[in-house]
């Protein structure tokens, strides 16, 4: 019998008896230099009129210089939210389609609303991976449940389960600028610096793309790369440089209404926006600005200066990447987006926000508060945002706000730069495209196909569709489908240059949504609503929402903020009250940490203090704006309750004796107050009363134990060392909680 080996089916080369009779075959890991790089820049909550290039006052030259050698698009259109978008940009699908339907915080529990990208949704870098990409992510991530954030995952919603081979970022919708919460690749760092040594989480982020970038040419010159940049700018809390912030004041010296009107004029000049185009009326309860008190003005002025500080902050970092892109050889070769995932926020109400921890707290800031703080705006014991005045003149000449699906909420700025490529550098399209149109255009301009399965998983079609015909050729006709939009009940439609739209009052039923028809090829933004004079074809368009809606898992539609919030914590939470945080632990995201709100609780450290005493932090949960803090110093046990700011401190009767101590807190929630009694052993050591404790979150920074690892919760310098021996911290919940959901809602939608 004569024995003839197999050659595994695939397998290039041949497989013999003997060496001599086999062919091998190396497969080849490299690139051949011919695909290009690609750099999608994504920024938060920054509106269409933000960039200089798209009509505004802001210093933004290194964005206006991208568009200055690519194409700026008036009609690329976004999906109200963050987390929606993001899941929009990555896979080439509606969000509700790949389960993130409004917010990565919670699951609905029905197929739209899982808050995770469903694996049948395959990522633009899991797509791009086999032809040879090496992927990289620098920012904000958000579109994994922040109940899957902590020390153990689960890790395959996180980015180097969907295809990036580095991270360096944050999993949550914000962070605050000077004390982040970052993550490197599966785990939680401690961010390299603090306010007080020049630290800001922008300049961090830019570094960090810079090294990958370095560090891919040294490592894998002939391989192409894709790059998300997506930094917290613009996001809350507005926080940038003072100096920068000085600068940007002056530009708004005059108010939101005469921002808005040169911003059209410079957009009518510009050619982004048609001639004759006018101005809406304001929206909803924004006062004309000749109405604004004079005392609060200079208040108003100054928190629109820090949101514009914070993006000409991260423009005079962006320079870095295209400089090291320049030096490298690579810019020619590197396609550049730049684009904002919504409009502006709304978030920050009719007056604005110095510290929003307060106020989500039940502790109102007055306007004369605000006033009396206004030098604080945009520094690490703020957390700013801007009022709807602002967010107004952001989203010129547009209706509406971030979360809205009218204009103001999905219809977003979006620079594209591709060498060679566009023939009219400088140029402008004014054709629609949606954030779900970017993946399947970058696979078609490089002459690839999305996969059929990814990680053995099949693959659902991708539904957005390729713009590349325009890119190169400003004539070309994309003939492009329906385009639905939906966010907590806010509805809309665009079909063949027409738009039908709803604005959904939370808690009314939808059947008494009142739905507006535009005709948006003569009607830029939204101002001749023809819904009686065209009632057969509003008709249609919302006959044919509900066909999109019941296609791409959008139904059921649900308002239900808090009923939303409160099954999800139930859910997550269940019925553990009892936490134990060993010497050694890491870092403790604030959406798995103990959920200290609106209940009675009990916090307990083992610590053994040496003959000559000890110091620092035994558990802190927090930062400058809000949290709490357990800690020894000069020898007394001190604990601060520190709500929006105010830091209510109880210290020890006695000092700390050397040896081994139990030492703690009790809270005892009584309606509205609370007491706080401190024990030593089983001595009590002091008490106080308050009405002041948290009732509906304690703070977007997490938990530590044996340090305070961002800015201080209390009135030390961080990190502030535990230097005596820590055995243990236990956390005992009692179950007497009764949450404002309602609140919590308002909360969280700030957030993201």
């Amino acid at each position: 019998m004569t024995f003839n080996p197999t050659t595994p089916q695939g397998f290039p080369g041949t497989i013999g008896r003997t060496i001599a009779e086999s062919t091998p075959h190396f497969p080849s890991h490299d690139g051949d230099g011919t695909k290009p790089n690609i750099l999608i820049v994504l920024l938060d909550d920054v509106g269409f009129a933000d960039f200089g290039c798209y009509g505004s006052e802001n210093a933004t030259p290194v964005i206006d210089s991208i568009a200055q050698r690519g194409l700026r698009f008036s009609g690329f259109h976004t999906t109200a939210m963050c987390s929606t978008t993001r899941a929009a940009i990555h896979t080439g699908r509606n969000h509700h389609s790949v389960g993130v339907g409004c917010l990565a915080n919670f699951d609905s529990g029905y197929p739209g609303y899982r808050g995770k990208i469903a694996k049948e949704a395959g990522t633009l870098a899991e797509m791009l991976r086999p032809h040879g990409y090496r992927n990289y992510m620098v920012g904000k991530w958000h579109v994994t449940p922040l109940t899957e954030t902590g020390p153990t995952g689960p890790f395959d919603g996180w980015p180097l389960a969907r295809g990036f081979d580095r991270f360096y970022g944050f999993l949550d919708a914000e962070t605050d600028q000077f004390s982040p919460e970052v993550v490197r690749d599966n785990s939680h760092v401690t961010a390299p610096g603090t306010y007080w040594t020049g630290y800001h989480l922008t300049e961090d982020l830019v570094d960090n793309a810079v090294t990958y970038l370095a560090d891919h040419t040294a490592g894998a010159p002939n391989s192409p790369w894709f790059m998300l940049l997506a930094p917290g700018a613009c996001h809350a809390p507005h926080q940038a440089p003072i100096p920068i912030i000085d600068r940007c004041e002056q530009y708004y010296l005059d108010g939101w209404d005469a921002a808005r009107e040169r911003r059209l004029a410079n957009q009518i000049k510009l050619g982004l926006v048609p001639a004759g185009t006018e101005l809406p009326a304001r929206n909803d309860f924004v006062l004309p600005w000749e109405d604004v008190p004079a005392e609060q003005k200079p208040l108003f002025v100054r928190l629109m200066a820090a949101y514009a500080a914070m993006l000409e902050h991260f423009d005079e970092n962006l320079a870095r990447v295209i400089k090291q892109l320049e030096v490298s050889g690579q810019l020619d070769n590197t396609v550049i987006m730049v684009m904002s995932d919504n409009g502006a926020s709304q978030e920050g109400g009719p007056w604005g926000f110095i510290n929003a921890m307060g106020p989500f707290n039940l502790i109102p800031e007055s306007i004369e508060e605000k006033i009396a703080k206004v030098g604080d705006i945009g520094g690490p014991d703020t957390h700013s945002n801007f009022p709807w005045g602002w967010a107004m003149a952001a989203n010129t000449p547009l209706k509406r706000y971030k979360q809205n699906t009218h204009s103001g909420g999905i219809r977003d700025p979006f620079i594209l730069s591709w060498p060679g490529v566009v023939k009219d550098e400088g140029g402008l399209r004014h054709n629609f495209c949606h954030a779900i149109d970017l993946a399947p255009t970058i696979l078609d301009m490089l002459g690839l196909e999305a996969p059929n399965t990814i990680n053995g998983i099949e693959q659902m079609p991708i539904e957005g569709t390729s713009f590349a015909p325009v890119i190169s050729n400003a004539q070309a006709i994309v003939n492009r489908g329906p385009q639905y939009f939906e966010m907590f009940g806010h509805r809309g439609l665009w079909e063949d240059g027409w738009k039908a739209v709803a604005f959904h009052q939370m808690g009314t039923p939808f059947e008494d949504d009142k739905w507006e028809l535009y005709n948006l090829d003569v009607d830029f933004n939204e101002c001749n609503d023809l819904a009686e004079v065209e009632p057969e074809r509003l008709a249609r368009m919302i006959d044919k929402w509900w066909d999109e809606a019941n296609k791409h898992s959008v139904l059921p539609l649900d308002d239900r903020f808090a009923p939303r919030f409160a099954e999800n914590a139930e859910r997550h939470t269940g019925a553990r009250t009892n936490y134990t945080f060993w010497r050694g632990m890491g870092h403790l995201p604030s959406d798995v940490a103990p959920d200290l709100r609106s209940r009675s609780y009990t916090i307990s450290a083992m610590i053994d203090v040496p003959k000559d005493g000890c110091e620092g932090v035994i558990i802190s949960h927090g930062d400058l704006t809000s949290g709490y803090s357990l800690f020894i110093r000069d020898g007394y046990l001190e604990h601060d309750l520190n709500i929006g700011g105010s830091h209510q401190m109880l210290r020890s009767d006695n000092p700390i004796t050397p040896g081994a101590h139990t030492v703690g807190v009790r809270m005892k929630r009584n309606g509205n107050e609370g007491t706080l009694t401190m024990f030593i052993d089983d001595v009590q050591v002091g008490t106080m009363t308050t009405n002041n404790i948290f009732w509906i979150l304690i703070s977007w920074s997490g938990l530590d134990i044996g340090l305070d690892r961002g800015t201080p919760v209390s009135n030390y310098e961080s990190p502030f060392l535990f230097t005596g021996h820590l055995t243990k911290v236990e956390i005992s919940l009692d179950n007497d909680q009764v949450l404002d959901f309602h609140g919590e809602s308002r909360a969280t939608m700030s957030r993201d």
